[in-house]
């Protein structure tokens, strides 16, 4: 098989230091991201780039790689050492067995090249491994330089018992996948037909480079945070505290699984107090209005309206107008409650105070 130069492909030397490997690699992950460079040859670049680093950017594998000696001539045929074509490993702690990787040149573990698979497929799953980029799946799993792969049971080879390892896993994380948001809601919301504007922020792994940090897109954080919006209907008659589900707009893991999300309604409104489909709301009147009755202009949801108020009328008093509040679940609408509320006015004249002295 080929030999890969390492160094050549990040473009640093062979005595580069940490802090210089991980830079060129960074730097060259971001220009030739599939994302970002759509060129036909972007992915596989991507890839090489992944695995230079996968091997440099690691400690352990990086002295392997270097212990090569007169080996690691650029270009030249390689040949692994004996019993690294079809080596045994272990991820979950069980038996051994024997995994043979498949030909061409980045068709080896995982995305990986022949090269890389002969020289540290050993290191590759074991609770051993000393790649500072795995992170461990309760199923097994593993990621390396961002790309998955899952460990494979007694009875599963190739990429079949792989595929079912990542489905049994994904199913275990389905609900680490849901968003919950709690979702206030004015009058004019519940009462309107039209879809209302749910804006909301969510962090979630970066599934371009799948936690691994090092991508563009999140800036080296292996975290997307990220401002959304949707546009949801609400059910007629929902009450405070209810749930509104939206299947499959949770987040999305690596497998492509996605979660639901969970509104939370709670109505809260400045001109209306909201109790399931009853609306109330204040109408002011002065002092000689309250006592002597008088007409109000008054708006609601279904449109602009007069009411009477009687004479000798209290602050407190609650006037309820049939029919004028949100819709029921069942049909038809809840009541509008006009609450009377005595205002005093912001000024007075001093005839209106000696007024209010002889009343006294």
């Amino acid at each position: 098989m080929k030999y890969k130069d390492y160094y050549e492909i990040l473009g640093v030397k062979r005595g580069a230091t940490e802090a210089e490997i991980k830079s060129a690699y960074r730097k060259l992950a971001r220009k030739y991201h599939p994302d970002v460079n759509k060129t036909k040859d972007a992915e596989a670049k991507f890839k090489e780039i992944n695995e230079a680093y996968e091997v440099l950017g690691d400690k352990a594998k990086r002295e392997r790689y270097d212990s090569l000696g007169s080996n690691w001539q650029s270009g030249a045929d390689y040949t692994p050492p004996p019993g690294f074509e079809n080596f045994g490993f272990n991820p979950n702690g069980g038996g051994y067995q024997q995994f043979r990787f498949s030909s061409g040149d980045m068709g080896g573990m995982g995305g990986f090249s022949d090269f890389f698979s002969s020289l540290f497929g050993d290191m590759m799953g074991g609770a051993g491994t000393t790649s500072r980029r795995t992170s461990r799946r309760s199923s097994g799993a593993r990621n390396f330089g961002g790309f998955d792969f899952g460990s494979m049971g007694a009875d599963q080879t190739g990429a079949t018992g792989a595929r079912t390892t990542r489905r049994s896993s994904a199913a275990s994380k389905s609900q680490d996948l849901d968003i919950t948001l709690n979702l206030n809601v004015t009058a004019k919301d519940l009462f309107s037909d039209a879809p209302i504007n749910v804006h909301y922020n969510v962090m979630e792994k970066c599934p371009y480079c799948n936690g691994s940090g090092y991508c563009s897109h999140c800036g080296g954080t292996g975290i997307l945070n990220e401002n959304k919006s949707i546009k949801v209907r609400l059910p007629k008659g929902i009450k405070d505290g209810q749930k509104v589900r939206l299947k499959g707009e949770g987040k999305t893991d690596a497998y492509g699984q996605k979660g639901d999300m969970y509104l939370i309604v709670h109505p809260k409104d400045s001109e209306y107090e909201i109790k399931d489909s009853d609306l109330t709301k204040d109408v002011e009147v002065t002092p000689p209005e309250a006592v002597l009755g008088c007409k109000k202009e008054i708006k609601t949801l279904h449109g602009d309206i007069s009411i009477q108020i009687p004479a000798m009328t209290s602050s407190g008093k609650m006037l309820r107008l049939k029919n004028l509040g949100l819709p029921k679940k069942t049909g038809g609408y809840g009541n509008l409650n006009a609450r009377v509320k005595i205002v005093l006015p912001s000024k007075l004249t001093q005839k209106q105070i000696d007024l209010y002295k002889q009343l006294l």
